[in-house]
């Protein structure tokens, strides 16, 4: 986890968040998948795509996409503000809990429970602990605030040579 205070993300994210949400569940999937406990294939693959949420996060700022990042964006959706709003569209559709995701194709996508997937670029986790200590019931306000964390430089280098 690149951020080195846990409160580095306050205040979208709350350092009893991040305690809970990176140093407990997340950690638990590698443990128990280490372990050989439980679900091999849903700890694998909680282990897996929380590999790819936290190292995307960075302290707030008002940092947009870039580069690569923008380019992608503005070929896929138009401009920065219309893919936030399908993002927005896609994850307030889950039923539950899961994550959303732009795909390397240029879709948004979403993911029931915990799946390892290979085109993930950027991804937002839509569980409940990520959310619901800092945020109660309002995912929205959550999703809004999670723009402010984005590390687009980081999100670059996923991007490889297919734009």
């Amino acid at each position: 986890f690149p951020v080195t205070i846990r409160n580095d993300l306050d205040p979208v994210m709350s350092e009893d968040t991040v305690n809970y949400h990176y140093g407990k569940l997340a950690k638990g999937y590698v443990d128990r998948y280490n372990a050989g406990e439980g679900d091999s294939d849903f700890n694998e693959a909680g282990a897996f795509l929380h590999n790819i949420f936290f190292p995307q996060l960075q302290p707030p700022s008002n940092t947009k996409p870039y580069d690569s990042s923008l380019e992608f964006i503005n070929k896929h959706f138009g401009d920065y503000n219309k893919f936030k709003n399908s993002v927005d569209e896609a994850a307030m559709k889950i039923q539950g809990s899961g994550w959303v995701y732009l795909a390397r194709n240029g879709e948004i996508k979403t993911i029931k429970n915990h799946q390892i997937r290979n085109d993930i670029v950027l991804l937002i986790d839509w569980w409940e602990h990520a959310w619901a200590l800092d945020y109660q019931a309002d995912k929205k306000k959550y999703l809004e605030n999670t723009w402010k964390i984005m590390n687009w430089s980081h999100i670059n280098t996923r991007w490889g040579k297919n734009l």
